[in-house]
């Protein structure tokens, strides 16, 4: 599972979550409708297509499913009841911030790996429990989001996808040598510890890459790989290109993958 962040900008109240990424989708819809005047849609006979209005802007839309268990919680103690880990996400949703005299969802920021720092406002929310208490408390909860970016000009959502694909930077490691797994402490059944993004980003140069070591290496489970191991780095006429994304524009496939790789 990957760890991302929702930070909030009001207050600067960070919410941690494990997202799995074989289900992220990303839409972009343009600003374009079918033209129309009040009484109705324009059209026309012989026309093969109905006219368009085009009205700049449009939308681009996150849907993330994320996963919280309370048996994955480090610390002394855990919670009886998976809510509440979730309930602050709900509370997203919640019109409790006010701009212009309008009330709205507060602004956060959907924050993953090194590369992705996107606003936005959360518009959806829908929650699905399992492994119940003999109390019919819920331990674990499978959460789907959906983030909806914050308006911004053309130049700034152009100049935030170059600063993405920048992240990208020369690798830390070269060709034919190896990188050492190393765990982050957070091991837990199923999970070693160890970072497999920050192992491509130190091999190949960017997080994103971390499919291409995996398979370098016929590493099948990166949750599965133990601290200490080597990993042997691929000539770079295996790699793939600065800023290739494995969500593939609609969702990753594979174990544990997203643009920033398993944690």
């Amino acid at each position: 599972m990957e760890r991302v962040a929702f930070l909030v900008d009001e207050s600067g109240v960070r919410i941690d979550c494990l997202l799995n990424p074989q289900t992220v989708q990303v839409t972009r819809v343009a600003g374009v409708r079918p033209q129309g005047s009040a009484e109705g849609q324009l059209t026309g006979i012989g026309l093969a297509d109905d006219p368009l209005a085009f009205t700049g802007g449009g939308r681009t839309e996150l849907v993330l499913d994320l996963l919280f268990d309370t048996d994955l919680v480090e610390g002394p103690t855990r919670p009886g009841d998976v809510r509440t880990l979730t309930r602050p996400l709900w509370m997203l949703a919640e019109n409790s911030a006010v701009a212009h005299g309008w009330q709205r969802p507060p602004l956060v920021r959907l924050v993953w790996g090194k590369t992705w720092n996107v606003p936005g406002v959360v518009v959806a929310v829908a929650e699905r429990f399992d492994v119940f208490t003999r109390t019919g408390s819920p331990r674990r909860s499978w959460l789907r989001m959906k983030l909806l970016r914050v308006a911004e000009s053309a130049d700034e959502a152009q100049q935030g996808f170059a600063e993405e694909l920048a992240a990208a930077t020369p690798p830390a490691t070269p060709p034919g040598q190896a990188v050492v797994a190393a765990g982050d402490g957070a091991a837990t059944p199923g999970y070693s510890g160890v970072r497999f993004d920050l192992l491509a980003h130190d091999a190949l140069g960017s997080p994103l890459r971390w499919r291409l070591l995996a398979e370098h290496n016929r590493i099948t489970d990166p949750f599965a790989v133990p601290a200490g191991t080597a990993l042997a780095v691929p000539p770079p006429t295996a790699a793939e290109p600065t800023g290739a994304s494995p969500v593939g524009g609609a969702g990753g496939t594979g174990p544990a993958q997203a643009d920033g790789g398993p944690r």
